[in-house]
């Protein structure tokens, strides 16, 4: 191993390709940066055990200070490296924004090096997670949850009704509202799908089983009301747990709201 990747935290899975390229870019940027290099984090298939043959790497390259520039991004066939101030790790882009996309980045992405005596880490886990304040907005300002429900519903009376093919439209649709409700819920920003079955095995949710809920999600990609029902019912009790946490339901209205049209989804 050379001196620079022994500066480095790597994970075990890596293989001797991907380490070499970390030591030519731990040269790079130590002769780059100096001082001012203070993290770097290994994001991607290869940050979490999931590396191909044909994965590159995604690296952040955490600086004390970029000058005031944004985040700037060089891809390779082997590498993609983003320069990143720390500071701009510390503001979390709200939910709807542009940055909000890149937040699961960071999401048990190991830290390869880290001069800044916890603040770094800080800043990861906080871009990853989210707050009671953020989740109330994401679930009601931004209507995920009542979005969720209103492709339910749909999918359920086009099943009704006999529209097989219009059920499963809805179904699909209900896909990206239904992730951000349960991931909100557990306090998480929703992974990526290619990340979807990894995260919920290796960093099991609380309400959920992974094998449970990807059954569900599965089952609701093919239309199968009986999965909608199933899956209505398991976030009716959680938006009740959240609500409980807080002064002011804020949750279990927008389901009420409903009113006699939650019959189809109780059933």
């Amino acid at each position: 191993m050379t001196d620079q990747t022994a500066a480095l935290r790597l994970p075990p899975n890596l293989s001797s390709e991907h380490r070499d390229v970390l030591a030519d870019l731990v040269r790079r940027n130590e002769a780059d940066y100096g001082e001012d290099l203070v993290g770097l984090v290994l994001s991607g298939s290869a940050g979490r055990g999931m590396a191909t043959e044909r994965s590159d790497l995604d690296v952040f390259t955490v600086l004390a200070d970029t000058g005031g520039r944004g985040p700037e991004t060089s891809r390779s066939a082997a590498l993609d490296e983003t320069i990143v101030a720390i500071s701009d790790l510390e503001r979390v882009p709200p939910f709807g924004t542009n940055g909000w996309w890149y937040r699961w980045s960071f999401a048990w992405a190991p830290m390869l090096l880290d001069r800044t005596e916890g603040r770094l880490a800080s800043a990861l886990h906080r871009q990853a997670t989210v707050t009671i304040d953020e989740a109330e907005s994401i679930l009601v300002e931004h209507d995920r949850l009542d979005g969720w429900l209103n492709f339910a519903y749909r999918a359920l009376k086009n099943d009704r009704d006999g529209r097989s093919l219009e059920r499963r439209l809805d179904a699909a649709e209900s896909m990206p509202w239904l992730l951000d409700v349960v991931f909100t819920l557990e306090g998480r920003v929703r992974p990526y799908h290619k990340y979807l079955p990894w995260e919920l095995r290796q960093h099991p949710l609380t309400l959920w089983h992974a094998e449970e809920l990807l059954a569900l999600l599965a089952a609701t990609l093919d239309g199968d009301p009986s999965a909608v029902r199933a899956t209505f019912q398991r976030v009716e009790r959680a938006c009740a747990a959240f609500d409980s946490q807080v002064e002011v339901h804020v949750l279990t209205p927008v389901i009420d709201s409903w009113g006699d049209e939650l019959e189809i989804l109780r059933r």
